[in-house]
């Protein structure tokens, strides 16, 4: 449940709050390039992942490429043969071998055709199914990653690896595995077929490869650090342009449009720059092998030739190996272009391969344990920090050695200076990042030993900035309780003081709020998010400033629906303006990831500490 109050684009600013979760990134952190560190063969691992559950049309796709290509390799043959036998035949005035050599023509052309459409059918199948599997696996691995992994790894990127990395691969094999498999095929078949008609012949043209091997290895090696370079570049447009659209408003209103351009403008032409060099390597390639190929052919041609005039070749024999040459080495030129496509899709299956290899730092349990049973209308449950220390990978340690007891059914607000530690505390209390030492408890069981839905069920977070997803008021609601009843959402909008606003609405509860809920204000925002608390019934509530962005008005109204929402269940209260302090049982003052004052609020008040001085300010400002 607390995962889908908030996305990428405002967990940025959440993770600031504290100025602790958002220090920059060393240099050397791998969140800082476009490729995360990928285990050795997890490329291929991955590939065979997605190519195993369909072996079966893989092999069917292969036999029938197989035959296929020996039917198209099959005309030179019957050439040689008409040449040879079927034309001294028909000067012998027999018709037979010359009808049988076109009707076998025929019949391998039609045969082909069939063949080719039954392959691509089949390999198209297998394609489209690995692409579809293989973007549901990004997305959810994706959504399964930690918090801190989100934090590190921006949301362009993300949008990279399931678009454009994922259209690489869709390119390889719907284009680029027919082009290699027809090629090497076509080199097997063509090769062996020759050596059989003359050995002479088939061995020249077998030894000519190993130029062209060369070739290919050199293009192989240069073109994969372009397109990796490639990759990388249109992910850094793709980056660019969601921040900039996710802020348009604060890029309007401070102008920053003609910076974003420039900065936009320089990522583009890098994308172009890396565009251009990846051509510039194909055709390098096409024209040396373009040169290798036909300077080949020319020399067994004129070779078989001579021995054609010394007796010691048959013409058609001469021409099968002619033809043959053509179908050996114009395959090359298709041959660079699967290799365009494969150093393409290698690049981005590396950078998928390197996503799907994250682990997330905040685990499912191996073996979970059940929340111990709580009594109908209990209040709340008991949460314990037990010798808990914490730091972000990025910085250093944010709270030392923490101790904290919240009684089950208390509302603790939590207040202190910008980077005291308690946006910290309310993500480890929510299990968004686990503790570097110590434990968190849940009336008794460690957060780490609770299953992860169990815990959503029973730890709920109220964000500053209620996120609401495209759809309907009563979709937004049922977030944390998909099964509930219209009559039950309407109850919880009733009891939180939503209901009139949202009977007001076009469609009523049936209204789309758009994108981010940008049809209704921050205030109504904030007052479904605590409908949609109040509806998913958790026995610990944490309220993160969730009246911080609201106008006087909208602060009363959300005021109000505190107090429905924090009955009867254990709350901390996470505030800056000191108003949403006055319903809380106790106040814990932090400072440097440290409790300097603890007590209710009457009697912190009365003192001389620094929540009083706090408070002092903050009436002095309402005067």
């Amino acid at each position: 449940m607390t995962t889908v109050e908030e996305e990428r684009e405002s967990t940025d600013d959440w993770a600031d709050k504290d100025g602790d979760g958002g220090r920059a990134a060393a240099s050397d952190d791998p969140f800082d390039r476009d490729v995360l560190p990928v285990p050795k063969g997890a490329s291929l691992a991955l590939l065979r992942s997605l190519l195993s559950p369909r072996r079966r049309r893989v092999w069917l796709a292969t036999v029938l490429l197989l035959l296929q290509q020996a039917a198209v390799q099959a005309g030179p043959l019957l050439v040689a043969y008409a040449i040879d036998r079927a034309v001294p035949a028909l000067r012998d005035g027999g018709h037979g071998p010359l009808i049988a050599v076109g009707a076998g023509y025929l019949g391998c052309a039609l045969a082909s055709g069939a063949l080719q459409y039954a392959f691509i059918r089949a390999s198209a199948r297998i394609s489209q199914d690995v692409l579809l599997d293989l973007r549901g696996r990004i997305f959810r691995h994706a959504q399964a990653l930690s918090v801190d992994f989100h934090e590190r790894y921006t949301s362009g990127r993300l949008i990279s690896r399931a678009t454009t990395d994922v259209e690489s691969l869709r390119e390889l094999l719907t284009e680029g595995l027919e082009e290699l498999l027809g090629v090497a095929l076509s080199v097997v078949y063509i090769s062996a077929t020759l050596l059989y008609l003359d050995w002479g012949l088939g061995g020249a043209a077998v030894l000519s490869f190993w130029p062209l091997y060369l070739l290919v290895r050199s293009f192989q090696r240069r073109s994969m650090r372009v397109y990796r370079k490639r990759s990388t570049a249109i992910a850094a447009v793709i980056v660019t342009f969601t921040e900039t659209m996710n802020g348009i408003r604060p890029v309007q209103a401070f102008r920053r449009e003609r910076v974003n351009d420039a900065r936009f403008g320089e990522q583009n032409h890098r994308h172009e720059r890396a565009n251009g060099d990846a051509i510039l390597e194909m055709a390098r390639y096409v024209i040396s092998s373009r040169l290798v190929a036909n300077a080949a052919v020319a020399a067994i041609v004129l070779w078989g030739a001579y021995r054609v005039a010394s007796g010691s070749l048959a013409l058609g024999v001469l021409a099968a190996a002619a033809l043959y040459l053509r179908r050996l080495y114009d395959p090359i030129d298709r041959l660079g272009m699967f290799l365009n496509s494969y150093q393409s899709a290698a690049a981005s299956l590396e950078k998928i391969a390197g996503l799907l290899a994250q682990s997330p730092s905040v685990p499912e349990p191996a073996d979970p344990r059940p929340l111990p049973p709580r009594p109908t209308k209990a209040p709340g449950r008991e949460v314990v920090f037990d010798g808990v220390r914490f730091a972000y990978r990025t910085g250093g340690e944010v709270l030392p050695r923490f101790d904290l007891t919240l009684p089950a059914g208390q509302t603790v607000a939590v207040v202190g200076a910008t980077g005291a530690g308690k946006s910290t505390l309310a993500k480890l209390l929510a299990r968004f990042y686990d503790p570097s030492d110590g434990r968190v408890l849940l009336d008794g069981v460690d957060l780490r030993d609770l299953a992860m839905p169990e815990l959503r069920r029973g730890v709920v977070m109220v964000t500053q900035e209620a996120f609401l997803f495209s759809g309907t008021i009563a979709d937004n609601i049922t977030i944390g309780r998909p099964d509930a009843t219209r009559a039950e959402i309407e109850q919880a909008a009733k009891a939180i003081g939503a209901h009139d606003f949202i009977a007001a609405l076009p469609d009523g509860y049936d209204t789309d709020v758009r994108k981010r809920g940008g049809r209704i204000s921050a205030g109504q925002r904030q007052l479904v998010a605590f409908a949609r608390a109040l509806l998913a019934d958790p026995s610990v509530l944490i309220l993160d400033e969730a009246t911080s962005s609201l106008d006087i008005p909208g602060e009363r109204a959300v005021q109000r629906a505190m107090d429905t929402v924090l009955r009867g269940r254990t709350a901390v209260v996470i505030a800056h303006r000191l108003s949403t302090v006055e319903t809380a049982d106790r106040v814990l003052v932090m400072a440097d990831g440290r409790i300097v004052e603890d007590g209710p609020p009457d009697r912190l008040i009365a003192g001389e500490g620094r929540f009083a001085a706090l408070h002092q300010a903050w009436r002095d400002s309402l005067v």
